[in-house]
């Protein structure tokens, strides 16, 4: 072989060479894998939230082509079930899934993005999630925390609870102990009540032992699961205090920002997947608990009296505005939640309410 032609076959095998190591070089980077771990505030098996929680997990997976690996672990298996705020604030796990006004003690305006009594139903609080500010409050009232929130779906309206006496006037609070967080809870306290803050998975035990007289939880699906039944008579409706609760999934900032560009926002696409999932399973089941709670445990069924719901809607409204004044972050989070309901109940009116109040309640029943 000729000198001059093993130099330019040489020279196109190191050309060839170097390219390859170029066209390479991004795809070894691509494949770099995340192993993360979730903490939740939910019992283990529970359905929708702790089971949600492992199906976002499963999803993320899937989704990142198993560059994300995230393993579940429900309250108390590896951090205490209210201790997932600090977990993944400090870094010691990256992310969590729970309730924000379980985090009151860390902003009151974390209570905003749970529930607020006589506030938005489930279409209401997505709407200012997604439609409004209220996702960007969200996430600014986290950031000192570390931390970057994600809506992750709602409850819809809940149950008013699982009582041992009937509550027949206001008065019937005075000296209730009660399992309620956020600023239902607070409510609850003005009545006269004393309210105690237990996690889910200590909730019967403290029912059944007389420690709480009465607690709400969520609904008919998960108070059938808990067998609440077996230790209170009564079972009372509307939830005034949470009409549309919203759950969280929460990601560990720096662990977030580290994160490529289309990972963050497989997060975010799953995580509103998530939500949509969560609401849907809570619409298709709570109907079918209901009736089991009802038909075969015999349960009692109660609506609130209107004296009672107009007492403490006064009381919810005194409540809202004295933990807005505690942070100049929770003033700015309330006026723009009650400008929101505004705008939207104007039109919830004349079209979801109208739709029940001259429809459904007219023709439902006439099959």
């Amino acid at each position: 072989m000729k000198r001059r032609d093993f130099l330019k076959k040489a020279g196109v095998g190191a050309a060839a060479a170097v390219a390859a190591t170029a066209i390479k070089a991004p795809a070894v980077l691509a494949k770099k894998t995340y192993n993360w771990k979730m903490v939740t505030t939910w019992p283990p098996g529970l359905p929708v939230l702790q089971t949600g929680a492992v199906r976002l997990a499963k999803r993320i997976e899937d989704l990142s082509g198993g560059r994300i690996k995230l393993k579940v672990f429900a309250g108390g298996e590896l951090v205490p079930p209210l201790g997932i705020f600090d977990a993944v604030s400090n870094g010691t796990v990256e992310c969590g899934s729970g309730a924000a006004y379980y985090w009151a003690g860390k902003n009151p305006a974390c209570q905003w993005f749970a529930a607020v009594p006589f506030g938005m139903n489930a279409q209401g609080m997505a709407a200012w999630f997604h439609g409004g500010d209220g996702l960007k409050l969200w996430e600014e009232v986290y950031a000192p925390f570390n931390l970057v929130p994600r809506p992750g779906g709602s409850t819809g309206v809940q149950m008013g609870g699982w009582f041992n006496k009937k509550i027949n006037s206001i008065d019937d609070y005075k000296g209730l102990k009660m399992r309620i967080p956020g600023l239902g809870g607070k409510v609850i306290a003005k009545a006269g009540g004393t309210v105690v803050l237990t996690p889910g998975g200590e909730i019967f035990t403290s029912l059944e032992r007389g420690v709480i007289d009465a607690t709400e939880w969520v609904g008919p699906l998960h108070d059938l699961r808990m067998g609440f039944y077996q230790a209170a008579k009564y079972y009372y409706y509307p939830g005034w205090h949470e009409p549309g609760t919203y759950l969280e999934y929460f990601f560990n900032k720096k662990v977030y920002d580290s994160l490529p560009k289309d990972l963050q926002q497989i997060i975010n696409a799953a995580c509103m997947e998530s939500e949509v999932w969560t609401l849907a399973q809570f619409e298709s089941q709570n109907g079918a608990a209901l009736q089991e709670l009802i038909t075969k445990h015999k349960v009692e069924l109660i609506k609130f009296p209107d004296r009672v719901l107009n007492a403490l809607r006064p009381l919810a409204e005194e409540v809202r505005e004295e933990e807005a004044a505690k942070d100049p972050m929770a003033k700015k989070v309330n006026e723009s939640f009650k400008n929101f309901q505004k705008v939207v109940g104007t039109w919830g009116t004349i079209s979801e309410k109208a739709y029940y109040d001259d429809i459904v309640k007219k023709y439902s029943l006439k099959g």
